[in-house]
């Protein structure tokens, strides 16, 4: 039998009958310092396994709408190849009427997503949570590198950044200082969910990379950071945005995981299945 998400019953993981579409890309090609995100999506997925499918904050079982696990976007000739082959995939999915979510993978991936669903949704909202702000403009002679991941959004899309707290000031130019809410800001303004929430239009695109988490709770990730965010505040801001606008897809990237460490990725898989409650059941 065919490997589902979660070993969710077959019926509910056929293609034409899911409403979900679970896209990895094992893409590790430019990270600079922590290698491993390539092992990112068998790492969730094998933890997902005994994550329950009953979610008690909505009260609903969401594999029911239908999870269909993509055949990966394994593409790795160049970061350029890459992000073109994830555009392509991402593209047929959301014309073919399905909800398209990405496993990472490092954030270059995300790239590639963001186009698909920008030609989608012409005003579209990237909500970036993360700890870096991957504006840079090329890194190690790419414009397609981690580290640019966001840069092209930042021109192209109404960016919204969360939990940002480190950066090049190579990056500082391509800034929206007030849509850029850094762990500093988030300490120091009570009312920071809102505001985030303000800023976003109604059709939204949420990436995520999990070195926005406190390296308590995400130690593995490539980059870690001190000063992160947690998860119930985390789940918070999620639940403000999935009210308030239509959440479009989403991606999770740069999980590493560490051998003899499970709870990151279970953590990972909790989000993943959580972002999906929050969208059909909120």
């Amino acid at each position: 039998m065919n490997k589902t998400f979660a070993d969710i019953p077959a019926e509910f993981a056929q293609y034409d009958s899911t409403q979900v579409i679970l896209l990895p890309v094992p893409y590790d090609g430019t990270s600079t310092y922590g290698k491993g995100a390539d092992k990112g999506p068998d790492a969730l997925l094998d933890a997902a396994t005994n994550v329950e499918l009953y979610d008690i904050e909505t009260d609903s079982e969401v594999y029911q709408k239908g999870i269909y696990l993509a055949p990966a976007v394994t593409e790795d000739r160049s970061p350029e190849q890459m992000v073109d082959a994830v555009e392509k995939e991402v593209t047929h999915y959301i014309n073919e009427g399905k909800y398209v979510t990405l496993l990472g993978g490092e954030h270059s991936i995300s790239i590639g997503s963001i186009r698909a669903f920008r030609k989608a949704y012409p005003d579209l909202t990237v909500l970036q949570i993360d700890a870096h702000s991957d504006l840079r403009p090329e890194y190690h002679g790419s414009a397609c590198n981690h580290a640019c991941a966001l840069h092209e959004a930042s021109k192209t899309c109404n960016l919204v950044q969360v939990g940002i707290r480190s950066m090049d000031s190579v990056e500082l130019p391509f800034l929206n200082k007030e849509k850029l809410f850094t762990s500093y800001r988030i300490r120091a303004e009570k009312d920071w969910m809102q505001q985030v929430v303000d800023q976003i239009g109604p059709k939204v695109y949420i990436t995520i990379d999990l070195d926005a988490f406190d390296p308590a709770i995400m130690p593995s990730t490539g980059t870690p950071e001190p000063g992160g965010l947690f998860w119930n505040e985390t789940l918070d801001l999620l639940k403000m945005v999935f009210r308030n606008s239509e959440v479009v897809g989403f991606d999770i990237v740069e999980l590493a995981p560490m051998e003899g460490l499970s709870a990151p990725d279970f953590m990972a898989a909790k989000l993943y299945y959580k972002l999906l409650s929050y969208q059909f059941h909120l």
